[in-house]
């Protein structure tokens, strides 16, 4: 197996892209990602996009050769791949394009990720989104996301204390972060008041709890590790990508506050890294409600059972504390097109490992970690990165 390398990132903006199509999206941030590597489309292997319900958002299947028609690319006959994992989606098609090159399949890939999540009404959107839960044990009986991470967050406040001022510090600290991201849904900051006295969703989750629905697309362009130097003065390395799965419904796990797939996941890519959780110092993590951040934190091996929650409020995971979480603002604040989030969540830590996030630049690291979730946990990504020298 070769070794692989970012060599190019690109990234729209995210939010309500009202003016913008599915497939403009795309394409900007696949010809950023092109442009940053300096390669060509001639250059391309292939193309992995990362998208979790197009179909029912947008009415638009087969949008992979749909993406490379309008880049003018449908003449090369590239091969062209969708891969959908609820909101996993895009960290599952960074993992292909990751083997596609590992393997010598092909020298270059471009992964992307893109949703549209606001061409649809609100109830509409959380109704698409929900079905990534289990359909025929959670959802028909009126269960939505929010509400089952409404009874995740409540098993936690049981199991180990979590407060629900706890829980809004979270929220807190995304906004605080997206407000230095030109990139992200939200810019503004706010207070733990501001949450605590939003409008409830799931009890006890509120408004400023749960991630937006957005629009937007990202993208990065891998090659080996070896011919690196050519297309970027700092080549970032994907030393591990591992993936794991779980049981769909929250009732069919052996504990609701403990992700099994993610803590697998990232043992996985632990070993294969020969690393440690203390080696990393920087991560965006999986943030669609306050309580998922906590949880993940856990998984991950970044605090003990039960510690998240005092930890993330006294800092332990702010920019320059412990561990960096989310220097992008999250899912909460940079915005959640649930197919582009994994990808999104590797451009920021590229861009973070190359110095080149300015006002939102986490102290110097040379390992950092991206962690996607699919549904409440079903299904999990893990990336390990480092500077390559």
């Amino acid at each position: 197996m070769r070794d692989v390398a970012v060599l190019g990132v690109g990234q729209t903006k995210f939010g309500e892209l009202w003016d913008r199509s599915f497939r403009e999206i795309g394409i900007e941030a696949g010809l950023q990602a092109l442009v940053d590597a300096k390669l060509s489309s001639e250059d391309l292997g292939g193309l992995f996009l990362g998208n979790m319900a197009s179909g029912a958002l947008i009415e638009q299947e087969h949008i992979a050769p749909l993406i490379l028609d309008y880049a003018g690319l449908a003449g090369r006959h590239l091969p062209a791949v969708r891969i959908e994992g609820g909101g996993a989606s895009g960290g599952l098609a960074l993992h292909q394009g990751f083997l596609a090159v590992a393997s010598g399949l092909y020298d270059y890939v471009v992964v992307g990720g893109a949703e549209k999540l606001t061409d649809v009404a609100d109830a509409t959107a959380a109704q698409i989104l929900s079905s990534t839960a289990d359909h025929e044990w959670e959802v028909v009986f009126g269960a939505t996301l929010p509400a089952l991470w409404g009874l995740v967050a409540r098993r936690h406040m049981h199991l180990h204390g979590t407060t629900r001022e706890q829980l809004a510090r979270v929220p807190v600290q995304a906004h605080e972060m997206g407000a230095k991201n030109p990139n992200a849904h939200f810019r503004n900051r706010i207070t733990v008041e501001q949450v605590l006295h939003a409008a409830p969703v799931a009890e006890p989750l509120g408004l400023f709890d749960c991630a937006p629905l957005s629009d937007g697309a990202a993208a990065v362009v891998l090659g080996p590790l070896e011919t690196a130097r050519k297309h970027t003065d700092t080549p970032v390395r994907i030393r591990a990508s591992e993936v794991a799965c779980d049981a769909m419904a929250l009732q069919h796990r052996r504990e609701t506050t403990i992700g099994e797939a993610t803590v697998a996941a990232a043992q996985a890519a632990f070993r294969r890294a020969r690393r440690d959780p203390k080696d990393v110092r920087l991560a965006e993590i999986s943030d669609g409600t306050s309580i998922g951040a906590l949880i993940a934190l856990e998984d991950l091996g970044f605090a003990e059972r039960g510690r998240a929650g005092p930890e993330f409020a006294d800092g332990a995971f702010a920019l320059g504390g412990r561990v960096t979480v989310n220097p992008s603002g999250g899912l909460k604040a940079q915005g959640c097109p649930f197919g582009a989030v994994g990808v999104a969540q590797v451009v920021e830590l590229v861009r973070q490992l190359r110095g080149e996030a300015k006002e939102r630049q986490a102290p110097a690291t040379e390992l950092a970690l991206a962690h996607d979730l699919g549904g409440t946990g079903a299904t999990a990504v893990v990336h390990l990165l480092e500077r390559a020298g």
